[in-house]
């Protein structure tokens, strides 16, 4: 073989793999314009109105998030009784903000708490990034909900209560990561959530690719820790590591959405002998079913929920 063979060997090889980069940083891009870069309104026919819930009340609070976003929050109550605490509500991804678990925010404020929940990025009332006022990704979720309890905490607009956090699948991840800076936090109910933003990449992207979405991973967390900085490695673990709150976490096993895989069972492993955790497993429940039974909030779920939080705000 000629040197001037070997040379164009090398050169072909140099093009080959810069060609191969650039084709899975692009594919990369596209997905996630195509998963993240949108907006999320609340359908008519999924939407929870306080007036249909007896003595419920809301007060609206705009706060600003990281980009100086302005995000709508509404603190909800029953009644003027001194509260036990107040539940930050972190809700879920693509489905609009929290005006469907309006029946979930009703079954906390009768049981003796106030509820701040709030629409996040690109949610319903809320802003969100450029002309269209998307999302933008997973870890805004974790961000907002950051901005949330701090407002919350030091606004002067509330009491200084106890802090418990709820959070539902994207809200699942939020509440489960956020307590990393937040360890003040006394319990958290985690339901179908993950674990981090690239284990959700990848089980979304197996779906569709199988296993080569996992060529994309390296490129998906260099993308993310542009554009999101420290909370770019924002994940559960990390946040239940930081923390000594009372936790408790709720998966069905055959949740399509977020398989148990990138979420309930990391935590078991990780924590199933930590005295602080509560595992709930189902069977057939799948990703929203978990928070119904009959159409109304599930009352064997949220009774122990409930008593989780009564336990931990007194102490």
């Amino acid at each position: 073989m000629t040197k001037k063979t070997i040379k164009n060997l090398k050169i072909c090889t140099v093009l080959f793999i810069v060609l191969v980069i650039t084709g899975l940083w692009i594919g990369m891009l596209i997905s996630y314009k195509f998963n993240f870069c949108n907006r999320y309104i609340t359908p008519d026919e999924d939407r929870l109105y306080v007036e249909n819930f007896e003595g419920l009340t809301r007060t609206r609070y705009d706060f600003k998030s990281n980009k100086g976003q302005r995000l709508a929050g509404y603190m909800y109550n029953i009644g003027n009784d001194e509260k036990k605490g107040i539940v930050v509500f972190a809700h879920g991804f693509s489905g609009g903000g929290h005006n469907r678990y309006t029946d979930i925010i009703n079954y906390f404020a009768k049981n003796g708490y106030s509820v701040f929940a709030y629409d996040a990025t690109g949610n319903d009332e809320s802003e969100g990034f450029g002309k269209d006022q998307v999302v933008g990704g997973l870890p805004q979720g974790v961000i907002d909900l950051d901005y949330a309890i701090s407002f919350v905490e030091n606004s002067g607009n509330f009491e200084k209560l106890p802090i418990v956090l709820f959070g539902h699948s994207w809200g699942g991840f939020s509440v489960s990561s956020v307590t990393a800076y937040h360890p003040e936090v006394k319990a958290v109910a985690e339901v179908a959530g993950f674990n981090d933003s690239p284990g959700m990449f990848v089980a979304g992207g197996k779906k569709i690719a199988g296993n080569l979405v996992l060529f994309f991973v390296p490129f998906y967390r260099i993308f993310e820790a542009c554009k999101y900085g420290k909370y770019a490695t924002a994940s559960g673990v990390k946040g239940f590591s930081a923390t000594d709150a009372k936790v408790m976490i709720i998966h069905s096993m055959d949740d399509a959405t977020v398989p148990p895989e990138y979420g309930y069972k990391i935590y078991y492993r990780k924590f199933k002998d930590n005295p602080r955790f509560t595992f709930v497993p189902n069977e057939d429940r799948g990703h929203t079913g978990l928070l119904r039974s009959n159409e109304l909030p599930d009352e064997d779920l949220f009774k122990r929920i409930l008593a989780m939080y009564d336990s931990a705000v007194k102490e």
